[in-house]
């Protein structure tokens, strides 16, 4: 519960928003920035992976293509788990980020184009600027309150946001999320007036449909929104801990970590520092949140946008949780697995087709290393993998390493290159969507029709008679020239599989794989007869089952 002084409440501010200019080339997604009062587990690494297949796809589709993460620096859970730990909080930070948060990009081959710490001084300036405005203009003032507040998810609760407690934890109310109680705080603390957003965010969703995906998020936020908001304590004393950004008025306050963490989607592109970087990069096109924090982006998020007269992003989507036993991942519970865990088995690649395949984005999916090593077996090792390797070795065999030449298609052959074309077209509406999932599945019907191509029209038969070479020779190039078709599609997923598939196909006369445009994918006969291949590496070893367990 919050009680405020009305008397301190500055009369409502006229709210007008700045109208940016969106360069219409320009693809910008964030995902959040994480805590570091602990190493990444797979569920930080699913929402890197998420954010970064959408990159790549959209810079192979000719846009500029910005990709911001980074990590979330200053609050009292990362000040516990420092002193804790024994040393400051910024040779805490300091030390994870090196040795955990950045080693984790490389991991999982994630190609981003900046990475914010909220520590920075970039950061840390220019949220002073921004809060600055906003006290200027009316929309922050001082007040007191009294609440429980949650510090594992660094937010205050109310009522129907806590649980009974149970085991040790029993007759306490405990934090929904983290299972843990919440601690009474009273302080006099600087409010943000989120009040005043109630309307205007209920304007702008009707207004703007698509701002909050997957639907079943949009109509959380919109259900929680019409109940009714509080303003908001963005401020704690520096009585209670000062790990944290001063607020400029008042050295005797530091920012409220998620209202400083917010901000690091704008700091990072020049906000009040470099406007023509700003102007370029915002709004930003997607930001993807896991569902747990959907109320700060969707809700907090483009109301501090609106009171400082700039847009809000054009969607924030709620993907949803990594399930381990039927639980959220997290290291407190002890169901938080290290990605390395997995791509030290199955390699990076295989890491981001399972995890950007095998859950429906937005929906919560469950994780077992059965279903990772039977997909990697099926659908990577036996099905991508082995029609590149055979495809390659037939046209090494049977013409010497070169691509022959087509001769007439028939309808099996055009069959073919209807699918390819197909899958150009659906899996390009399926990344508008956010809908990753689907976009794959869009491409492996390729894989499918490629797979089923080859066992129908036996080329191995076809090569013991040379009566039958022209037709050898056209099911040959169809193979290969769907695979051109295939490295293309499936670069932003499995680069580093793409990457030695497309060198081993195309002797590079074709130029680089990632500056093949996506949009003519499907544009049949690229691949030019004559062209030398090379020996292709196994893309997908086999795993010894045991290996894999």
């Amino acid at each position: 519960m919050i009680f405020i002084s009305r008397s301190l409440i500055p009369e409502p501010v006229k709210i007008e928003l700045m109208s940016t200019n969106s360069n219409g080339a320009s693809f910008y997604v964030t995902t959040p920035i994480f805590y570091v009062n602990d190493a990444p587990h797979i569920g930080h690494a699913y929402t890197e992976a998420a954010a970064d297949v959408l990159a790549r796809w959209h810079r192979q589709r000719g846009e500029d293509s910005f990709l911001l993460t980074g990590t979330d620096e200053h609050g009292e859970k990362v000040l516990r788990t420092a002193a804790a730990n024994k040393v400051s909080p910024k040779d805490w930070t300091d030390k994870l980020v090196h040795d955990a948060w950045l080693p984790l990009l490389e991991t999982i081959d994630i190609d981003n184009q900046d990475f914010i710490r909220t520590t920075e001084e970039r950061h840390e300036v220019n949220v002073q600027k921004f809060m600055q405005k906003l006290y200027d203009s009316g929309f922050i003032y001082q007040g007191s309150f009294k609440g429980a507040y949650c510090v594992g998810c660094e937010e205050y609760k109310n009522k129907a946001d806590l649980v009974d407690g149970t085991g040790e934890f029993e007759g306490q109310d405990v934090c929904a999320i983290h299972s843990k109680p919440v601690e009474q705080l009273e302080e006099n603390n600087y409010f943000f007036k989120l009040s005043e957003f109630e309307q205007p965010l209920l304007d702008f969703y009707e207004q703007n449909p698509n701002f909050i995906q997957p639907e079943s998020a949009k109509n959380e936020v919109v259900s929680f929104v019409r109940r009714g908001l509080e303003d908001l304590s963005i401020s704690r004393s520096k009585e209670k801990f000062d790990w944290g950004i001063d607020i400029p008025w008042d050295d005797s306050h530091i920012t409220y970590v998620w209202f400083d963490a917010l901000l690091n989607y704008i700091t990072a592109i020049g906000y009040g520092q470099d406007e023509a970087e700003f102007e370029k990069r915002w709004p930003a096109t997607v930001q993807i949140v896991g569902k747990d924090i959907l109320r700060f982006h969707a809700v907090i998020w483009p109301a501090m946008l609106m009171a400082a007269e700039i847009k809000p992003p054009q969607q924030i989507f709620g993907h949803g949780w990594l399930l381990v036993g039927g639980e959220k991942m997290s290291k407190s519970k002890l169901t938080g697995i290290a990605p390395n865990q997995i791509t030290d088995i199955f390699g990076s690649d295989a890491f981001r087709y399972y995890f950007m395949s095998a859950i429906a984005f937005g929906s919560d999916g469950s994780f077992s290393w059965e279903d990772l090593s039977a997909r990697y077996q099926a659908e990577l090792a036996n099905g991508f993998g082995n029609l590149a390797s055979r495809s390659l070795a037939m046209v090494r065999k049977y013409f010497d390493g070169v691509i022959p030449t087509p001769s007439d298609y028939t309808e099996i052959d055009k069959q073919v290159i209807k699918v390819a074309l197909d899958a150009v077209t659906n899996s390009d509406r399926a990344m508008d969507e956010v809908a990753i999932h689907e976009a794959i599945n869009s491409v492996w019907t390729l894989v499918d029709e490629l797979n089923g191509y080859i066992t129908s029209q036996e080329p191995w038969v076809l090569a013991k008679d040379e009566a039958n070479r022209a037709r050898l020779e056209t099911v040959l190039y169809v193979c290969s020239e769907g695979l051109r078709v295939l490295s293309v599609l499936l670069a932003p997923v499995i680069p580093k599989a793409t990457a030695k598939l497309w060198a081993a196909l195309t002797e590079g006369k074709l130029g680089e794989l990632a500056v093949q445009p996506l949009s003519e994918a499907g544009n049949w006969g690229q691949l030019l007869p004559g062209i030398t291949v090379s020996e292709l590496e196994v893309l997908f070893p086999r795993i010894e089952a045991e290996t894999a367990s």
